[in-house]
């Protein structure tokens, strides 16, 4: 299909995140070792919580879950971007945009409606500590990830054909290191307001959608927790949140400041650093966030290390 003189099939340019800095090799370095320790330590926790008996439980099984996304996540990104700063590349043809747009919106959404679940999990936990087992069954648990992964997919199916039906024209250079909607519409021949509308509503949407279970989960966790009368079960519900709450706000934060803030309030500059920090900085922050916060996890990962080391030893003799 023509539009004028360009073709609406031609390749793509990532102006990329190296070039707006003096030290792209020191930049590369750094998200080279962010990618390799955020695949290892999500891929550490997947491990855990698989062989320790003791983190076969609801939470750390949506757990497990939330690092398959994260480990997805970055996957879809990272080394796209790494492998164009080292051959000296950053063409990307229309439909290994089209595929990296639709498992970014999937994996994003997915992500956002499992956060937003989780805080069920919470809310059973601490308010009705009784009837857990029940209410956070394995029959449960498997539709809270099912509705995640089929909420992150709708949200790919339906915003992907949409964006990448409309002519590009311009120079084609997408001023950013991955093809993200708003900076893809930037190059659209023809006037997308509505359809950006519609788009910002659907982020609304899908923001309020989990934020919402979120807010009622945690209002009710926050009335059991003022009315317990012991400080030691206060502080146990608490430090049971906290790891939560703290993905929570640096996930949301970050969408909310890319696709709810009116790009006037913006520039690609910042829309840049913004969507590094949600799409490789939070990939990495959420295993050890969990892990460091959490002794069920770190002590299942001394128990894993110790098995290791004996072992070792036992070879060596």
């Amino acid at each position: 299909m023509e539009w004028g003189n360009y073709s609406m099939y031609a390749d793509f340019v990532l102006l990329g995140l190296f070039s707006s800095t003096h030290f792209p090799w020191l930049l590369f370095a750094l998200i080279f070792l962010i990618f390799v320790i955020s695949i290892a330590s999500n891929a550490i926790m997947i491990a855990l919580i698989q062989v320790d008996v003791r983190l076969h439980t609801p939470m750390y099984f949506l757990l497990s879950q939330l690092s398959l996304m994260d480990i997805l996540y970055i996957s879809t990104i990272v080394p796209k971007m790494l492998v164009d700063q080292m051959v000296g590349q950053r063409a990307i043809s229309f439909a290994g945009c089209t595929a990296q747009h639709f498992l970014y919106l999937t994996l994003a959404g997915a992500e956002f409606f499992l956060l937003g679940l989780m805080s069920y999990d919470r809310y059973v936990a601490i308010c009705n500590p009784l009837r857990y087992p029940v209410l956070m069954s394995r029959r449960v648990c498997l539709l809270i990830v099912v509705a995640a992964w089929l909420g992150g997919s709708i949200d790919g199916f339906l915003l992907t054909p949409v964006t990448m039906q409309f002519p590009f024209c311009a120079s084609r250079e997408i001023n950013h290191f991955f093809c993200e909607v708003p900076a893809l519409l930037k190059l659209s021949c023809i006037d997308t307001s509505a359809y950006e509308t519609a788009m910002y509503v659907c982020c609304i949407m899908m923001l309020l959608i989990p934020f919402s279970v979120i807010s009622a989960s945690y209002t009710r966790i926050l009335i059991t927790v003022y009315r317990m009368s012991e400080a030691e079960g206060r502080r146990k519900a608490v430090a049971t949140c906290s790891s939560h709450m703290i993905v929570v706000s640096l996930f949301y934060g970050a969408a909310m400041y890319t696709y709810v803030l009116p790009h006037s309030y913006h520039t690609p500059e910042q829309d840049k650093a913004v969507s590094a920090f949600y799409t490789i900085l939070t990939p990495l922050l959420n295993p050890l966030i969990y892990s460091l916060r959490n002794k069920e996890v770190t002590g299942a990962l001394h128990k894993a290390l110790g098995k290791c080391f004996s072992s070792g030893r036992v070879t060596a003799f």
